[in-house]
């Protein structure tokens, strides 16, 4: 069969870090093994009642069967600022300082699209979520890494970055709750990156996924609650985590209004918005009672506090979780990420995300998603024990 040439574009993409995971696991359970899925960050619950009933209801209204406007409709835009007021007291313009996005994956890679040329320069947290790198690639841009490190408390340390490398920046990434350390931001930090982004002009993307999922009393900061943020950027929140809508590919960006018409003409010709009913049925999700979240964070704490604490009575080091949905613990001594990934699936059954596949600096630790039942997470724990017990 004729091969056709991929473009230089195509070429320059990375392997896909998660699609390859899968393939892996589903490789493994198609001989029949039994496997307990701890390496994805897929939530395991259900949508909650009253969204779907809005969709269920939605789906039936004509309007809805004809092209949504490319920018969404207007009510879910004003749905999107009454949230940020009631929960953040962040005013923001429905108008011009929102945009409505099918994921917030299709938005992290078309950011890079709409401000990188070829030899500009993203600064991108390692380790990170492996999409930005994506979005980098197809722009033809280079990455600068922003090492995590447990002794900062998983924050870059901005000092490490030189003149000519911030001269050359255009973007930053960054995401707290983070995937995968599990690490919070604090003000300080933020105050930090506002300055360094007003001196070198860098546009700066918060990816808010887990921005409702927060420990021990402790809610997560918005980006946008620190005075100057809308100036030097935009904060990206998904319906994925929050809602447990992983499959409806809702999310939209909020702040710096030039970034914000960007995005939309990017997606003016990507895309001609989302189904109207997924719309309402999202507005629908901001505006009503918040209760299903709070029950969803205390379902994670709760599993959270099961696993860690099985873990760590096991002796194996683990990182604080203050926030995600993730645990990041240290690989034990002799194993690579990759290897200790690699011998906890054929040993014992177990998958997780070996951490160099979300950078260099991963390396040394594996990720562990909370995305499973306690009666599940017990039987993890059990095959950590076992593991332990072989070597």
């Amino acid at each position: 069969m004729k091969r056709f040439p991929q473009s230089n574009t195509i070429q320059r993409l990375p392997d896909q870090f998660f699609a390859e995971l899968v393939k892996k696991l589903n490789h493994y359970q198609k001989k029949g093994h039994d496997t307990v899925n701890l390496g994805q960050g897929n939530p395991d619950q259900p949508t909650p009642g009253h969204i779907v009933h809005s969709l269920q209801t939605a789906a039936e209204k004509h309007v809805y069967h004809k092209y949504p406007p490319f920018q969404g409709f207007d009510f879910l835009k004003e749905a999107v600022a009454t949230y940020y007021k009631r929960h953040y007291n962040v005013e923001l313009d429905p108008d011009s300082e929102i945009a409505i996005m099918p994921g917030s994956k299709t938005g992290l890679v078309e950011l890079s699209q709409c401000f990188l040329d070829p030899g500009d320069i993203a600064l991108v947290p390692d380790p990170g979520y492996p999409d930005y790198w994506s979005g980098v690639a197809l722009a033809g841009g280079e990455m600068n890494s922003m090492p995590l490190r447990e002794e900062n408390d998983f924050l870059p340390d901005y000092g490490e970055l030189d003149k000519e490398t911030l001269e050359k920046s255009k973007l930053m990434f960054l995401n707290y709750p983070n995937n995968p350390t599990a690490a919070l931001a604090n003000q300080q930090f933020f105050e930090e990156t506002i300055e360094l982004a007003e001196e070198n002009d860098i546009c700066v993307v918060h990816d808010f996924a887990y921005g409702a999922i927060g420990y021990d009393g402790e809610k997560p900061l918005s980006f946008m609650q620190v005075p100057g943020a809308k100036n030097v950027g935009v904060e990206i929140y998904t319906m994925s985590k929050t809602y447990n809508m992983a499959g409806w590919r809702v999310a939209f960006a909020v702040g710096n209004p030039s970034v914000i018409e960007a995005l939309e003409k990017i997606q003016d010709h990507y895309f001609c918005s989302l189904f109207g009913g997924l719309q309402e049925a999202s507005a629908t999700a901001l505006l009503d009672s918040q209760e299903c979240v709070e029950e969803l964070t205390t379902t994670y704490e709760k599993r959270r506090n099961v696993f860690v604490g099985g873990l760590e009575k096991l002796g194996y080091e683990v990182m604080p979780c203050k926030g995600s949905f993730f645990v990041w613990m240290k690989t034990p001594e002799g194993y690579s990420s990759q290897t200790f990934a690699d011998d906890l699936l054929e040993k014992v059954g177990l998958f997780v995300a070996p951490g160099v596949g979300f950078g260099t600096y991963g390396e040394g630790y594996v990720r562990v998603g909370l995305n499973n039942s306690e009666e599940t997470l017990k039987d993890a724990l059990d095959r950590f024990a076992a593991f332990k017990n072989k070597t």
